[in-house]
C-alpha cells in the first residue's frame, strides 16, 4: 500500500516499508482526501532527526497504530529539506496554535490543506488517542473543524515578514553588538541558555566589525566551541547543536550547512589572527567533508545520522562517538588509556558511563595525542556508521563552495579549491533547469535530480558559492552563472516592498506564500541574497543589483537593538555594505609569481565583503568578461591591483604591502 518506493529522499526512503499507507506531497493526496473525505495526516521531518526516528519505531512501524491511521486519514510525508516552503507554512500553524515547534511535526489538515491541529512528537498512547479524536471531530463536528482551518490560515495570511526599516548605518550595528553582548555566555562562549546552536552567522558579524568586545565574543566562542563535544574531537566537524549550555554533549547529527558555515568562518579567523587551534579546525573539518560527505557525482551529502547501532545490535543516540575508560584502555593499554581519559575529560559526560570527547586544554605532549588519537580514530571506524543523508541539497553546496574555495586559498590546499570547483559543476549542470539555466532544481540524488524548484536560499547561497569560486580561481564562468542566478533573484522572489519572498512567484501554491526574513540556522533567504546582490554589484557596478541589496538589509535595522542574534548574515552584509565593499582588480599572467602574491594579499585581507577580479593582463590587453576589470591593465610590464570602492579606484599598486596599505585606507 506505501507509495513512498518511487521516491529520491533518504528520509521518505526510510518510511517506504511502514505498514501506514504514506502518500508522497503532491496533488494524489489531496485528490484522496477529498474522494475519500477524510482529514489529511501531514508528518514532516528529515533523515538526521532524532525524534523522527523515535516517533516512526513507536507508531510508524506499529500494525496497530498505522491501521488507525490507514482507515482515518490519508497519510503524507514530507522531507523538510526537500520542500522547505511546505514546511515553513506549517510549521507557522503549529507554531501559532502551541506556541513551539519542532520535528517529527504532525499536522491534521482539511483535503484543502488547512491546518486545523497540530504538534510535534507525539508518544504512541498519546498519538493513538489523539488519531480517535480527531477523527471523531471531523465526523461529527464537521463544520467547527472548518472552521477552524480557515481560523489559523486567515490568521496566517495576515502575518507579515520582520518590519522593515532604513539602510543599516554605523550606529544600528553598534547596537547590534550591545544586544548580542547583553545575552553573550561570558563563561561558556555562545549566546543564551541550553540548547545551544553555533551562531555561525553572528560569528561573522563580530569578525567583520572588529571592534575588540565585539572579536572577544567570537574569539570566546569558536574557542568553547572546538574544544567541547559538540566538535567530533577525532574525526572533525561539528554536531548540529549542544543539549546543554557549555558544549559538553551535543545531538550528535552533523548537517553538511553548519559545517559548511563554520569552515567558513573558522578560516576567517585564522586570517585574522592566525589562530593555531582555528586552522586545525578548519582543515579537518574541510577533511571530514572530503571523506564522509562527499557524493559520487561530486556534491556533498546533506547531513549524517544522531543515531548508529551499539554493540549489542540496538540503535541508539551518539553511540558511534561516545567512549568509557575501559574502552579506552582495551584499546590502548593502561597508561595511554588513562592519559586519554584526562586529555579527553572521559569523566561519565553522557549516558550509561559513556562521555564525548572534548579536549579544553592542548596536551603537552603532541607526538603521544597523534598517535593516540590515531589509534581511537581508527577502532572507532570499526563500529556500525551513522546513517547518511545523501541528497545533494542546492543551497547547503552552495555554502559549502564558498567555505572551500576560501580554505583552498588561505591554507594553499589546491585540493579543497578542486573539490569546490567540482560541486560548482553538479549544481551548473544537474541542478540547472534544461530549458532555463536561470532556474535551479533544489536537489538531487545518485546523479538524478529532484523535481522540486529551487528556493530562494537555493539562488542565493550557490550564487555566493559561485562569486567566491570565481574570487579565488578568476574563472569568469562563475561570475556570469551568479549573474543568471540573481536574474531570477531579481524577477521571481520579490515582496514589491524591497523584502524577498522565500518561494517563488511560479512555485506551488500553498495556503501561505512563505517568507521569513531571519537566519535560522542558515541564513536567511534574503540576507543571503543581499550579500550576493552586494557582491555581484560590486563586480559589475551595477546600481539595480546594489540598491536591492540595501533594500532587503532594512529588516536589519528593526532587529539589530533587540533581536540581532536572528539577524546575524544581515549584519555581516551590512558591515561590507558600510564598507564599500572593497573591490580589488589584479593584473598579470596567471602563472607569473607577483601576480599570484598580489592576489594572496587581497584574500588574506579582513576587509569585509572583499571582492576580487583576476585579468590576465596578456599583451597589456585586459579582457573585459567582468566589467571591474575594464581598462586595468600592469603597470610598466608589472602585475597590478587596483583597489576601488563603487568603481571608484586609487591609483595601481605593485607589491603586497602596497595593496595591504590601500585595503586598510
Amino acid at each position: 500500500m506505501n507509495r513512498l518506493g518511487g521516491e529520491t529522499s533518504p528520509y521518505l526512503l526510510q518510511h517506504a516499508d511502514n505498514p501506514v499507507d504514506w502518500l508522497p506531497w503532491g496533488e494524489a493526496a489531496f485528490a484522496e482526501a477529498r474522494g475519500r473525505d477524510v482529514p489529511l495526516l501531514i508528518s514532516v521531518g528529515y533523515s538526521a532527526c532524532h525524534w523522527c526516528h523515535v516517533m516512526a519505531h513507536e507508531s510508524f512501524e506499529d500494525e496497530a497504530t498505522a491501521k488507525l491511521m490507514n482507515e482515518m486519514f490519508v497519510n503524507v510525508k514530507v522531507d523538510r529539506e526537500e520542500r522547505p516552503d511546505v514546511d515553513a507554512v506549517y510549521m507557522g500553524a503549529v507554531q501559532a496554535m502551541t506556541g513551539q515547534g519542532g520535528w517529527p511535526m504532525t499536522v491534521f489538515a482539511t483535503p484543502d490543506g488547512h491546518p486545523f491541529y497540530a504538534g510535534t512528537y507525539f508518544p504512541r498512547p498519546h498519538f493513538q488517542r489523539l488519531l480517535h479524536a480527531v477523527s471523531q471531530a471531523w465526523r461529527q463536528d464537521r463544520e467547527g473543524v472548518l472552521a477552524q482551518g480557515e481560523k489559523v490560515v486567515e490568521a496566517l495570511a495576515g502575518q507579515t515578514g520582520a518590519p522593515s526599516g532604513p539602510v543599516p548605518t554605523a550606529e544600528t550595528l553598534g547596537l547590534a553588538v550591545r544586544d548580542l553582548a547583553d545575552g553573550f555566555d561570558e563563561r561558556r562562549g555562545g549566546f543564551g541558555g541550553a540548547p545551544k546552536f553555533p551562531p555561525s552567522m553572528v560569528l561573522e558579524f563580530l569578525l567583520r566589525h572588529g571592534a575588540r568586545d565585539a572579536v572577544a565574543m567570537a574569539e570566546a566562542t569558536m574557542e568553547a566551541m572546538a574544544r567541547g563535544g559538540i566538535y567530533d574531537q577525532l574525526g572533525g566537524g561539528f554536531a548540529r547543536y549542544s543539549v546543554d549550555a557549555g558544549w559538553v554533549v551535543p545531538h550528535f547529527e552533523k548537517m553538511l550547512y553548519d559545517n559548511a558555515l563554520l569552515l567558513r568562518v573558522y578560516a576567517h579567523w585564522w586570517r585574522a589572527t592566525g589562530s593555531v587551534l582555528a586552522r586545525r579546525v578548519v582543515l579537518e573539518t574541510a577533511e571530514w567533508l572530503l571523506r564522509e560527505m562527499r557524493t559520487p557525482e561530486g556534491g556533498f551529502a546533506s547531513a549524517l545520522d544522531a543515531d548508529s547501532e551499539g554493540p549489542d545490535g540496538t540503535h541508539g543516540e551518539g553511540l558511534f562517538y561516545v567512549w568509557t575508560p575501559e574502552q579506552l584502555r582495551e584499546i590502548l593499554g593502561e597508561d595511554d588509556g588513562a592519559w586519554a581519559a584526562s586529555v579527553f575529560e572521559v569523566t561519565g559526560t553522557f549516558e550509561h558511563g559513556t562521555s564525548v570527547l572534548q579536549l579544553l586544554a592542548d596536551p603537552d605532549d603532541p607526538a603521544r595525542f597523534d598517535r593516540v588519537r590515531t589509534a581511537l580514530r581508527a577502532a572507532r571506524e570499526r563500529r556500525p556508521r551513522p546513517g547518511r543523508d545523501d541528497k545533494v541539497v542546492a543551497s547547503w553546496n552552495g555554502l559549502a563552495i564558498a567555505a572551500l574555495a576560501e580554505a583552498g586559498a588561505l591554507f594553499d590546499r589546491p585540493d579543497l579549491v578542486d573539490a569546490a570547483r567540482e560541486t560548482a559543476v553538479l549544481l551548473d549542470g544537474l541542478h540547472t533547469v534544461s530549458r532555463d539555466p536561470a532556474r535551479l532544481l533544489r536537489t538531487s540524488r545518485d546523479g538524478r535530480a529532484g523535481a522540486n524548484t529551487g528556493m530562494l536560499e537555493d539562488y542565493a547561497n550557490t550564487a555566493e558559492g559561485f562569486l567566491a569560486l570565481y574570487g579565488v580561481t578568476g574563472e569568469s564562468r562563475w561570475f556570469h552563472r551568479a549573474g543568471d542566478l540573481l536574474e531570477t533573484v531579481l524577477t521571481r522572489f520579490p515582496d514589491g516592498s524591497g523584502g524577498f519572498y522565500d518561494a517563488p512567484d511560479d512555485g506551488e501554491r500553498l495556503f501561505q506564500r512563505p517568507q521569513d526574513p531571519t537566519d535560522n540556522a542558515t541564513p536567511s533567504g534574503q540576507f543571503a541574497a543581499a550579500g550576493a546582490l552586494l557582491s555581484y554589484a560590486a563586480l559589475t557596478g551595477s546600481a539595480r543589483h546594489r540598491e536591492a541589496a540595501e533594500a532587503a538589509l532594512g529588516t536589519v535595522s528593526a532587529l539589530a537593538k533587540r533581536h540581532a542574534r536572528f539577524a546575524g548574515w544581515g549584519l555581516a552584509v551590512a558591515e561590507a555594505a558600510l564598507r564599500g565593499p572593497a573591490e580589488v582588480a589584479i593584473i598579470g599572467p596567471a602563472d607569473d609569481a607577483r601576480t599570484r602574491a598580489l592576489h594572496r594579499a587581497a584574500l588574506m585581507s579582513g576587509t569585509p565583503g572583499l571582492v576580487v577580479a583576476l585579468g590576465t593582463g596578456e599583451s597589456g590587453a585586459v579582457p573585459v568578461d567582468v566589467p571591474l576589470l575594464e581598462g586595468r591593465g600592469m603597470v610598466d610590464g608589472s602585475p597590478a591591483a587596483y583597489v576601488c570602492r563603487r568603481f571608484t579606484c586609487h591609483a595601481p599598486v605593485t607589491t603586497p604591502a602596497e595593496l595591504r596599505a590601500e585595503l586598510v585606507r
